[in-house]
């Protein structure tokens, strides 16, 4: 099938499973860690079956026809009916010793993902993700280290997890979930270590979000200006500059409030590297 089919699109899902074929040859001895992390770096990187073929080649079970669907999946409208898509999700587990993990942008949140940190660090980030199911679980082991849930707005969050030394981040409980939403329930262990849950907009949704009030500010100008052509007179003008200093309050604060969350996502990631690197 991929011999037949070289240029074919490959999903995230045929990614992640040739990354597992990988990380099974890396604890059978099969590969060392060099060659292990140069050939999950092509992995990621692949976009057809052509470019994930060779990768495996000389691994046992590289023989078999990779799954491709030929089901004709439902219409991502955006909406979260079209974000449950049921099956078994395109990544379950996640494993940082004195290194990180990441899984982020377009991929399938499973019914139950396991992660463990140990003196390193991980990300989950669900505000791209599609869900296996109308309730999914992330269980979260941290010693001496962080995990990191990120989840979007309208999504209801319950966390479970129990700290000795350690804590789970509960800001984001109690807030109703949008109709039809997901329900993320975050559990685990944490010692030593910490467990954060962060509700954040994607970078793309805050750019439209940007674009929708600039178009706004637009409109409402030249509305006025069409009743100030028909009436005239200077109190029209004194409502534009009240609107138009409130328009660039709301935009500044807006900026600030982006800089100040670029600034501590930074911090965190550098934080995580220092550590990492001590260890």
């Amino acid at each position: 099938m991929t011999d037949e089919l070289p240029e074919l699109r490959a999903s995230d899902a045929d990614r992640e499973r040739v990354a597992e074929q990988l990380r099974d040859a890396l604890a059978e001895g099969r590969l060392d860690m060099e060659e292990f992390e140069e050939r999950l770096e092509a992995t990621y990187a692949a976009r057809t079956y052509g470019e994930l073929a060779p990768i495996t080649r000389d691994l046992p079970g590289a023989a078999e026809t990779p799954r491709i669907s030929m089901v004709k999946q439902p219409l991502d409208d955006g909406s979260w009916g079209s974000r449950i898509v049921g099956g078994e999700g395109s990544s379950s587990w996640g494993v940082a010793v004195l290194s990180g993990f990441e899984r982020k942008g377009r991929w399938t949140m499973p019914k139950r993902f396991n992660c463990f940190a140990f003196m390193g660090g991980g990300e989950i980030d669900l505000r791209e993700a599609n869900f296996a199911d109308r309730e999914v679980v992330v269980n979260c082991v941290a010693v001496m280290g962080g995990l990191n849930v990120i989840v979007p707005p309208g999504v209801e969050v319950v966390v479970r997890g129990i700290g000795i030394m350690g804590g789970f981040d509960h800001r984001e409980e109690g807030r109703p979930g949008d109709l039809g939403a997901p329900r993320v329930v975050v559990t685990g262990f944490a010692f030593w270590g910490g467990v954060g849950v962060e509700r954040k907009l994607t970078r793309a949704e805050r750019q439209r979000i940007k674009e929708e009030r600039r178009q706004e500010k637009l409109e409402r100008r030249e509305a006025r200006k069409e009743l100030q052509g028909s009436r005239g007179g200077g109190l029209d003008d004194m409502y534009e500059a009240l609107d138009e200093a409130r328009d660039l309050m709301r935009e500044r604060h807006e900026e600030r409030r982006l800089r100040h969350e670029e600034r501590r996502e930074r911090h965190r990631e550098r934080r995580e590297d220092r550590r990492r690197g001590d260890y």
